[in-house]
């Protein structure tokens, strides 16, 4: 049974047509793991990554804007399809704003998920945004939802899930996933 969303959440998320997500602290729990030769490796969740696909296929382009930039994070985000990045930005408002213009949408229309305060810019004009529960308190204070979920953990999974909610793809996706025509 998916999570149940409040039905006021569900109406100021239902136009989004582009999710901004963070990565250290959303698509990761924010560690930063170094190997005994200096690799920073970082631990993704499948669950969380099966949902920005599943945004893909509802026509919600999900989009990346992180601070920090490395190879297994590029790796991951190419298995994913993710096409608009932009790595090593700790401006985020500049790049959400070129995103935005080249896919021709505005702020009403994009929801974002954070988790700290080079995020609030973005998180503050979207038209929608959302916080891992374990975002920071300024982060959370302005989320017009709050995850149950960590980050790293499954909380960019009900944030894709809320999305999908909002826009009614969400049983018309699953049941095409079990085989079901609707």
């Amino acid at each position: 049974m998916p999570i149940e969303f409040k039905a006021e959440t569900l109406l100021a998320a239902q136009d989004v047509r582009v999710a901004f997500f963070d990565v250290d602290g959303v698509l990761t729990d924010g560690g930063v793991y170094f190997s005994e030769h200096g690799e920073t490796l970082k631990r993704f969740s499948i669950l969380d990554g099966y949902g920005l696909k599943l945004l893909r296929s509802a026509g919600i382009t999900p989009a990346v804007i992180t601070g920090r930039d490395s190879k297994p994070l590029r790796v991951r985000l190419q298995a994913l399809g993710i096409e608009h990045v932009r790595y090593g930005t700790e401006d985020k408002l500049p790049a959400a704003e070129a995103m935005l213009a080249h896919l021709g949408l505005n702020w009403p229309q994009a929801a974002a998920i954070g988790d700290d305060w080079p995020d609030l810019p973005v998180l503050s004009r979207a038209g929608f945004a959302a916080a891992p529960a374990n975002a920071h308190a300024e982060v959370r204070a302005i989320a017009h939802h709050v995850t149950a979920a960590r980050g790293g953990e499954g909380a960019a999974r009900e944030f894709c899930d809320l999305l999908l909610t909002a826009g009614g793809h969400y049983r018309r996706l699953l049941d095409g996933a079990r085989g079901l025509h609707a």
